[in-house]
């Protein structure tokens, strides 16, 4: 099942077991269950703490496994075959039940074992979907760190009869108890602000005694990163509040035209910008979502939590988010038919009829993509050509399943009730509507700023986006923007990191000026020496 050269990285992280694992199959006569049962014995091969040991009870799904640590009652459980993207999910879970070190927060690790009450999770994923890992891996962490938590991860494309049956559209799902409890990418903190309802109002808290920091930025995405890094490098004191560190990067599959980085994929690279700016003196405030901008001689920054922050300078990195087509049944159907990420929910679209909307690139490649899956693809594009790039239109027409309607305005999402069942659109050449049957929509028509929560402090164009000017500087004084958020052109990941590295310079540059800041100061006396 695993090849040499990944048996060779396996036993070199399996030596970190401290703790006797026992690995409990629970198998069919499937093909699957066979390759399951490869990929188990070679798993205990590779190390004396694992053995394997078979026992088909009735009451859980099958092929699964679970990974139990010996004369404990903790453990975790895998229904499916765990490679793709959730390869490594399987590798921590081993580490961690086997008694690797946990990399919480000791704060987090605290809340986590004193939550009073029993949770079964359940979590829909397919190994294509490179948002599932995040959630499976908490998950996991959590109930090695307290064995009330239980938790399966499931591979919807392997129990096909059960997401269908609970009308499973979107992965990762997580069902609690049995009951839905959440769907989406999602981080432990996250998790934890839903079991423990407190919590929000103690982050709130303890926020708001921070001190007032020379460079707050809001926003955790490339930009803010940037920000981040080349504030700290100046001595003063910086602070990232965000949302969910890494932002739109996040649903990002392949990244390859960052310079210097080959090829990589959204999450290692969020995951890569996370730990560089964790190598300086950064303040990270994460799953926090900012409200509210009072600007001031110091701005405040109020978040949905209730908690205020104070900063001299603001960076506003907030990024931008998928567009929404605003049809009827859009938000009805979403995660039951209508999709923003075909590279995490194709799968679940296996052998249907999906379309796409958007003739961009990304509708375009969406469209590629799906075709591999799926029975059939329409895509629709509201302009009379498709904008995407020119090899992709030709790799796009090369391919019999796919029909491109251009010209055409989609006007209604339909479905049953419970999930889409099909699509209408008008031509917009003839006026005349049409209908067409399917199972599944994906939307792909760009991205909206974030910005909602600064109407009336900052300025803003007519798309929304905030006003800079050379220097990231926005219409009020000392408070900067930089990123996708801004009316900067081209929306690349690249340029994203120069505006935010630009940002932090100009406000670093504006506290010197004011006359009136006591860090800035001595740094940049430091800095004229240099």
């Amino acid at each position: 099942m695993l090849d040499a050269n990944l048996k060779t990285q396996l036993k070199a992280y399996l030596e970190k077991v401290v703790q006797p694992i026992e690995i409990v199959a629970s198998l069919d006569d499937s093909a699957k269950a066979r390759e399951m049962q490869d990929l188990l014995r070679d798993i205990a091969a590779l190390s004396d703490k694992i053995t394997v040991v078979e026992d088909n009870a009735a009451d859980v799904r099958k092929p699964s496994f679970s990974i139990n640590r010996a004369g404990s009652d903790i453990g975790v459980r895998f229904a499916g075959i765990p490679m793709g993207h959730e390869f490594t999910s399987l590798v921590l879970a081993l580490l961690q039940v086997g008694g690797h070190t946990i990399k919480f927060d000791e704060a987090v690790i605290e809340q986590i074992r004193n939550l009073d009450g029993d949770y079964h999770f359940e979590t829909f994923i397919s190994l294509s979907c490179h948002n599932c890992p995040e959630v499976v891996q908490a998950l996991n962490a959590m109930s090695v760190i307290n064995p009330r938590i239980k938790v399966t991860t499931i591979d919807g494309g392997v129990f096909q009869k059960e997401v269908e049956e609970r009308q499973i559209m979107a992965v990762p799902m997580m069902f609690m108890n049995g009951q839905h409890f959440g769907q989406g990418r999602t981080n432990v903190e996250e998790i934890l602000a839903k079991l423990d309802s407190n919590a929000s109002v103690r982050a709130a808290a303890e926020l708001s005694k921070k001190d007032v920091f020379d460079v707050l930025i809001v926003g955790g995405g490339p930009a803010g990163a940037a920000s981040a890094i080349y504030a700290a490098r100046k001595g003063i004191k910086t602070g990232v509040l965000a949302e969910r560190f890494g932002g739109q990067v996040l649903d990002t599959l392949a990244i390859e035209n960052f310079v210097s980085v080959t090829e990589t994929d959204g999450p290692k690279f969020a995951v890569a910008l996370e730990q560089h700016v964790k190598t300086y003196e950064v303040d990270i405030m994460n799953t926090q979502r900012a409200v509210k901008l009072v600007p001031g001689k110091v701005t405040e920054v109020h978040t949905e939590s209730g908690a205020v922050l104070k900063g001299k300078t603001v960076i506003l990195s907030t990024g931008a988010r998928w567009r929404e087509i605003n049809v009827p049944g859009e938000k009805e159907y979403r995660n039951h038919g209508v999709a923003y990420c075909p590279h995490c929910d194709g799968p679940l679209f296996k052998g249907k009829r999906v379309s796409v909307i958007g003739g961009g690139n990304s509708g375009v490649e969406a469209a590629i993509d799906l075709a591999g899956i799926v029975e059939h693809v329409t895509l629709i594009e509201f302009g009379a050509e498709l904008r995407a790039d020119a090899v992709l239109q030709r790799k796009l027409r090369s391919l019999k399943n796919v029909n491109v309607i251009v010209s055409a305005q989609t006007t209604e999402i339909h479905g049953d009730g419970k999930k889409v069942n099909g699509i209408s659109y008008t031509d917009r050449n003839t006026g005349e509507s049409h209908r067409i049957e399917l199972e599944g929509v994906f939307v792909q028509i760009g991205l909206v700023p974030n910005t909602e929560w600064l109407k009336g402090t900052v300025a803003l164009s007519r798309h929304g986006e905030i006003e800079v000017d050379a220097r990231g500087q926005t219409s009020v004084p000392g408070v900067f923007a930089a990123g996708d958020v801004t009316t900067v052109p081209y929306k690349q990941i690249v340029i994203a990191v120069g505006e935010g590295a630009k940002a932090a310079l100009s406000a670093f540059d504006h506290l010197i000026r004011s006359g009136d800041d006591e860090t800035a100061a001595p740094a940049a006396k430091e800095a004229v020496a240099a």
